[in-house]
């Protein structure tokens, strides 16, 4: 074997999924990638990235996120849901790296790694997964309820219900826990 080949096997048996982008379009992904997400390389290579989002709300509203440190730095990380090709969610831990900081969308090599729920802590579901993912990101109540077009009254229930069910006093300890029961 040579060392292209060594290459390619490494890329594609990565332990996470790691995607190359254009201007938010598929240009590669490895195999560990096709898993996590359901599809084919050949069902992924040339489309959007909005094929692994629920809505294009979602889709517009995540890209803006991390533009502005992948100008500053280069690097962004953060907790996303990706839409499986079954339809269902998927919860991950996402980093990017932008190859033109200038231009950060142009060209970015991105690694998706499964959060795995774990039987020793409660399941959440979808709509907590979605405040939870915001959380992660920094967003208020209000604001997290402008993002979901839901009422600020819903997301504080459902953040309530987090507190309980977790055992924990605020936010930050929630955003703790779920980090130790998701590696």
């Amino acid at each position: 074997m040579d060392q292209s080949d060594l290459t390619q096997i490494a890329f594609d048996h990565a332990p996470v999924g790691i995607v190359m982008t254009s201007h938010r379009v598929i240009d590669s992904c490895n195999a560990t990638f096709c898993r996590l997400s359901g599809y084919a390389a050949e069902d992924l290579l040339g489309q959007s990235f909005r094929l692994l989002y629920g809505s294009d709300a979602e889709f517009m509203q995540i890209r803006d996120i991390g533009l502005e440190p992948l100008r500053r730095s280069g690097d962004y990380a953060d907790e996303r849901i990706l839409r499986h090709a079954g339809g269902h969610a998927i919860w991950c831990r996402f980093r990017a790296r932008t190859l033109t900081p200038e231009d950060p969308l142009a060209r970015i090599v991105m690694s998706f790694a499964p959060i795995a729920t774990r039987s020793d802590g409660p399941a959440l579901t979808p709509r907590e997964r979605q405040v939870v993912s915001w959380l992660a990101r920094g967003k208020t109540s209000k604001e997290i309820a402008q993002i979901l077009g839901l009422s600020p009254r819903t997301i504080e229930d459902v953040r309530a219900r987090l507190l309980k069910k977790f055992g924990v006093r605020n936010a930050a300890l929630l955003l703790a826990r779920l980090s130790d029961l998701g590696q």
